[in-house]
């Protein structure tokens, strides 16, 4: 938001070490960065390219708070540098844009007009109106494109015995027109995030650009995809387009999930598992573009989602695995095959950076190109292949860049953000390093207030990651805007506590089943890190964090810490009222509560409420299937009958997330209100 008597920016100071765009500006030619001109910034989505590697198209999306809803339109832009064009203006939002391999047409998925569900689309890519393809009863998405760039392939959730769309459409009908509201299950899982399940399955469907009868190869072999979350990384079509790979989960119990790999003929046949041998997840298929290879993903632990991912090929002709950089202490992850079929490129949770790496089929080791930055959502085409991605950090929100793929150097393709980023004055994170639980290095990111004095007390306030394997990478956040929480005038930091991702297996693994003790012993360091700073106010030090970290802060609760507020969002309070979350059947990795009822009870924070003093602020939204809101009202009553200054916030169209624009704008004006009262800047 442009400040009233903000003067013209006449430079900008630029942090090399953490390459942000947005760098640190003249605080007195810059307002803060504020919830309000948070969401005046478009949001770029990930990018395609087109098969020369000319052009990227991104989805790009606009908000306007007053009306609380979002405008999503597709943007071409020129990958040798140049203006984006703006290729939708549908009032409906348009996502998952593909070009077709010969470079002629662009498919998206959109709800356009009377559509009931979002349908497939095709645009000429020379100019035209999109026309469109599917009129699917139960909706599309996760396009491909055939080899051919005639056919085109997408997901739908079916009902496995309905004969065609036609049936379909009565199936819905009659179930959206039905005055009995019951569901019924008779397995696990019922739920996902923040939705109920029902008893259709995901399957792959094929059609082609000119809307011929979509059929099913993964239905007639009668093999779904994963109900839960499949997507276009769920499947891959091979260069001759003759096959199909797709991830499927094989339990059938309804508890011990596992996803294995399969392959399917197009023209319909046996689905033929590739990873039956292996009890733990095998997900993201790829095809290499000679088609020699089948590169997928796989893990060794299993219901273990924090586990190393191992990235695995195929050879098609014998048909055995090779798995590439064994012994490499990351995960493979966001991969994308090179033009010429010589590797991958990766985008890597790498020691609180998402660096790009090489991965070269001959093997050896992973060969970073990127050092700074967070780098997602990559893409490669053309010859001499074009790399782009999306660059973010704490003070630059995702921005199109295009990558060397040598040298790693970036060059910025996309504008959407400079006028608003001109006006808000960031200062770039510093990442720095502590000793915590068990004389470990623990990594932390320092966000200090625009206009920092060094001279001057701050106060702080320490953020607490989720997950708890999510590592806090150089990227920019949405929620919890730790550049937000700087300008209202406090040292905002996130460390990555044991647990955390990006920092090999045996860190990552470190907390389980003892979610508490060691993250705990971390974040008491920090705290000690900081009141050993001069420009730390040691009597004002606030902490608080959402799911995992909601955990956190409810773990301080009931122990011994120095915060003077706390914040817990759709905390997980009471461990055993989590067996109703949406996994909350699932078989536990090392016990069940009742197998081991001592250890499980020190890992549940309800069970210290004797100790619970610190005021603390609760929020939690009703439609958290996946940490139900029961946590947050069960917190929030336990404060008031223990006499602690608490105040519940309740959004009852949210789930784990707020995602909706006025209602971030009150949950960042009443997490400030809170720290304020307790630890005013």
């Amino acid at each position: 938001m442009r400040s009233s008597n903000a003067a013209v920016v006449a430079a900008a100071v630029v942090c090399a070490s953490f390459g942000a765009v947005a760098a640190a500006v003249a605080a007195d030619a810059a307002a803060p960065l504020t919830a309000e001109s948070m969401w005046q910034l478009k949001r770029v989505g990930e990018p395609q390219l087109s098969p020369d590697g000319r052009t990227a198209v991104v989805p790009v999306t606009r908000y306007d708070v007053k009306e609380n809803k979002g405008y999503t339109d597709l943007y071409a832009i020129p990958t040798a540098g140049g203006e984006a064009r703006q290729l939708t203006s549908d009032p409906a939002a348009e996502s998952e844009p593909r070009f077709s391999p010969d470079g002629q047409w662009l498919a998206f998925v959109a709800k356009r007009d009377d559509d009931k569900q979002p349908q497939l689309y095709v645009m000429p890519t020379a100019g035209g109106e999109a026309k469109r393809v599917t009129e699917w009863p139960t909706g599309v998405w996760a396009p491909r494109w055939f080899p051919d760039s005639k056919r085109l392939a997408f997901l739908s959730k079916v009902w496995k015995d309905a004969k065609g769309k036609d049936e379909l459409a009565k199936r819905l009908k009659e179930r959206d027109e039905s005055k009995m509201s019951a569901k019924v299950w008779d397995r696990a899982p019922i739920s996902y995030w923040d939705h109920l399940l029902d008893d259709r399955e995901t399957h792959v469907y094929v059609t082609d650009r000119l809307g011929a009868e979509p059929t099913s190869p993964t239905l007639s072999a009668g093999r779904p995809l994963d109900a839960r979350e499949s997507g276009a990384g769920s499947y891959a079509i091979s260069p001759d387009g003759a096959e199909l790979a797709f991830s499927s989960n094989v339990d059938t119990s309804g508890i011990r999930s596992n996803v294995d790999l399969f392959t399917v003929p197009v023209a319909g046949g046996t689905a033929k598992n590739l990873t039956d041998g292996n009890v733990a997840d095998d997900d993201s298929p790829e095809y290499s573009p000679d088609g020699r290879w089948l590169s997928y993903t796989k893990q060794s632990i299993p219901r273990f989602y924090g586990d190393t991912q191992r990235l695995v090929l195929v050879d098609r002709k014998s048909g055995m695995p090779r798995m590439l950089a064994a012994d490499w202490d990351r995960s493979a992850g966001g991969l994308a095959w090179a033009p010429d079929s010589s590797g991958l490129y990766g985008s890597i949770d790498d020691s609180a950076t998402r660096r790009v790496y090489f991965f070269d089929v001959k093997g050896g080791a992973p060969r970073a190109i990127t050092k700074v930055n967070d780098f997602s959502g990559l893409d490669v085409a053309g010859k001499p292949a074009v790399l782009v991605a999306l660059r973010q950090s704490f003070s630059e929100p995702p921005t199109l860049v295009r990558i060397d793929p040598k040298t790693g150097a970036p060059t910025k393709l996309s504008t959407f953000n400079d006028e608003v980023l001109k006006t808000v004055s960031m200062r770039p994170a510093e990442s720095v390093t502590y000793k915590g639980a068990e004389g470990a290095d623990i990594q932390m990111w320092v966000i200090k207030p625009p206009g920092f004095d060094p001279a001057k007390k701050y106060p702080l306030f320490l953020i607490l990651h989720g997950g708890p394997h999510n590592g806090i990478t150089d990227m920019w956040q949405w929620r919890w805007n730790a550049q937000i929480f700087a300008g209202w005038g406090y040292v905002a930091a996130w460390h990555n506590f044991h647990g955390s991702s990006g920092f090999g297996q045996k860190f990552a693994d470190s907390i389980n089943p003892n979610w508490i003790d060691l993250p705990y012993e971390d974040t008491i360091a920090a705290t000690k890190w900081f009141t050993s700073q001069p420009w730390i106010d040691a009597n004002r030090l606030v902490a608080g964090g959402g799911s995992y970290g909601g955990y956190l802060a409810t773990v301080l609760l009931g122990r011994e810490q120095p915060f003077k507020a706390l914040v817990a969002h759709a905390a997980v309070y009471n461990r055993y009222t989590q067996v109703g979350a949406d996994f909350g059947a699932e078989k536990a990795r090392f016990y069940d509560y009742w197998e081991n009822p001592a250890e499980f009870q020190h890992t549940s924070p309800h069970l210290y409420a004797a100790n619970f003093k610190t005021p603390t602020l609760v929020i939690h939204g009703q439609q958290d299937l996946r940490v139900p809101v029961n946590h947050g009202i069960e917190l929030f009553n336990t404060l008031q009958t223990k006499g602690v200054p608490s105040k519940l916030v309740y959004y009852p169209d949210e789930n784990h997330w707020i995602l909706k624009p006025q209602n971030s704008l009150f949950w960042y004006s009443q997490v400030k209100d809170w720290m304020t009262k307790y630890a005013k800047p």
